[in-house]
């Protein structure tokens, strides 16, 4: 009844290599799309935006570029939260240094520099992995939270050392600043999610895709058949870094608005990130989309029906959350390693049985 493939044909390879070969896969990601861009920024007010939609976007964008590094490449990295930070400051450094400039620009070189820091600190994989590369990393979260917290160009000399976005434009509407909409901030995150999405999809798809799975699963056969593990792996650390600078730049000048480096770009925020990626799904653009929607609405659930309904305390709602948390690791880890992704790709597979049985 459902995904049926039987009659729709192929006649080119150019319809055989598309990213969703099946009609039905096709007009349901247009259906999202429309509903995305149509009517989700007419119904969106701020408590939407805040808690749940714009969250929902930047960690994505920061799920996609960790995927990217340890889904694909397999190369396992704990400094996501000092990258984001590394984007976020950049951002900050541009928008005040060329106020006008248009902020979209701001923050793709804000991507393009977290790309650059992102290869650097991505040396040590060409010698090091696993738990090894994961120290290294985590080396690298903790000393870019003391640069940033130390130096005061950064945070250009401010007594408070936060941070925080200055009145920005994309057209006649704000997107940063206290008088910015929420639907406006939805917008510029949605299509910056939207594009680094297709991006991101067609790179995995292509030779890129192939060279850093590769990599992933037997570096040394990789390298015997042709494939440069020194470039292939930096090319991966700079990818994955510009995604995550770009959430990092959004994260701060959209969302948050002012930001202090070691409360918003702490450790807990790479474990976040990596959470997301873990209970998505490694491997898997779609993954990263489910790993944050599940983490971003996990908190929302918990509290309306922890503190609204059953009056519970807020203190052991976040607890429980935790618990919660670790709990699902420990079940994707041991029973379903590849997540939400693959339980995603099974229903699809008995959909296109149903009502036959498997």
């Amino acid at each position: 009844m459902f995904y049926r493939e039987a009659g729709d044909f192929k006649t080119s390879y150019a319809e055989d290599n598309q990213t969703f070969p099946i009609k039905f896969d096709r007009y349901r990601y247009w259906l999202v799309l429309a509903v995305a861009y149509l009517v989700i920024p007419f119904m969106i007010n701020d408590y939407w935006a805040n808690a749940i939609f714009v969250p929902f976007l930047i960690y994505a964008i920061a799920a996609i570029g960790l995927n990217i590094l340890t889904g694909y490449c397999g190369q396992v990295s704990l400094g996501t939260g000092g990258f984001m930070a590394v984007g976020a400051y950049a951002c900050y450094k541009l928008m005040t240094a060329f106020p006008d400039v248009n902020i979209v620009f701001h923050i793709l070189v804000s991507g393009g520099v977290t790309a650059m820091v992102g290869a650097a600190f991505g040396l040590p994989s060409l010698r090091i992995k696993g738990f090894y590369l994961a120290v290294a990393t985590l080396a690298a979260q903790f000393f870019l939270v003391w640069l940033f917290n130390k130096v005061g160009w950064f945070y250009n000399y401010s007594a408070s050392g936060q941070i925080s976005a200055p009145e920005r434009f994309v057209g006649p509407f704000a997107v940063t600043g206290p008088n910015a909409a929420p639907w406006a901030q939805y917008m510029i995150c949605l299509v910056f999610v939207t594009v680094c999405a297709v991006v991101a999809r067609n790179l995995t798809r292509g030779t890129l895709g192939r060279k850093l799975m590769a990599i992933r699963d037997m570096d040394i056969a990789a390298e015997i058949i042709g494939v440069n593990p020194l470039r292939t792996k930096l090319t991966a650390f700079a990818i994955s870094s510009f995604f995550i600078g770009i959430s990092g730049a959004l994260f701060f000048a959209v969302y948050l608005g002012a930001v202090e480096v070691g409360e918003a770009f702490g450790i807990q925020k790479s474990f976040l990130v990596l959470f997301m990626v873990i209970i998505g799904g490694l491997g898997s653009i779609f993954g990263s989309f489910a790993g944050a929607a599940f983490l971003v609405l996990l908190p929302v659930a918990l509290k309306f029906v922890g503190s609204d309904l059953m009056g519970w305390p807020t203190d052991l709602v976040s607890h429980l959350q935790l618990v919660i948390i670790g709990a699902l690791i420990m079940f994707f880890l041991i029973k379903e390693p590849h997540g939400l992704a693959q339980l995603w790709r099974v229903t699809k597979e008995k959909l296109r049985l149903w009502p036959f049985p498997h």
